[in-house]
């Protein structure tokens, strides 16, 4: 089975506040006598699905280009969090062992059932202490089924400093609504953009045999 985990860029997903929603223009139109289409895009890296890179948040930190694709791609466990979570700490659920790339699924995933929502403040994300143990248990990529994989209304952007200052690579925007938890391949290809702090990303599990 072959699941894609990636919002569709046009189908309204709500930018972060603050920044632009994505501006698709034709630069030529076959409709309007062209040879062909060309299509021009505008959109803030961290849109939709994306990753953020350590540079996102890390003084002097890696770009994207220079992420290790044998992070990006590999077996991935994907964990599911109670409707009634609100902040994800330490130990909300078990990783298995060797686990090093991590999908959670929260309450979040139901608004993607209307991905024109208007953006969801009170969305569910990791604390602090709950990023911390995901360094501290090996992980090394951690996505999340809402923008960020930080609460909106954290006075300092420290989840983000402690994920990334560790080297953890964090995939926000995931659609995980009808998978289940349990063990999958990952494959999460953003952009080589040359000193990017993110890039839009597809995202695929496959279920491993």
């Amino acid at each position: 089975m072959i699941y894609d985990v990636t919002l569709a860029i046009g189908s309204g997903v709500p930018p972060w506040p603050g920044e632009p929603a994505p501006v698709v223009t034709r630069l030529s139109d076959m409709a309007k006598g062209d040879e062909c289409n060309v299509t021009r895009m505008d959109f803030a890296v961290h849109y939709g699905t994306h990753l953020d890179a350590p540079i996102h948040f890390i003084p002097g930190g890696g770009d994207v280009a220079g992420l290790d694709l044998g992070i990006l791609m590999g077996p991935c466990h994907v964990a599911r969090v109670g409707d009634a979570v609100d902040a994800i700490g330490p130990e909300a659920f078990e990783i298995p062992p060797g686990c090093t790339r991590l999908l959670v699924r929260t309450r979040n995933s139901a608004l993607w059932d209307h991905p024109a929502h208007a953006f969801e403040r009170d969305f569910v994300a990791f604390t602090p202490e709950g990023a911390q143990w995901l360094v501290d248990s090996g992980i090394r990529l951690v996505g999340i089924d809402y923008l960020s994989v930080q609460r909106f209304h954290d006075a300092e952007p420290t989840t983000h400093r402690i994920l990334l200052g560790a080297g953890v690579i964090a995939v926000e925007g995931l659609d995980l609504r009808g998978v289940a938890s349990g063990a999958y391949e990952l494959a999460c290809l953003p952009l080589k953009l040359i000193g990017a702090d993110g890039s839009p990303c597809r995202v695929v599990l496959t279920t491993r045999p």
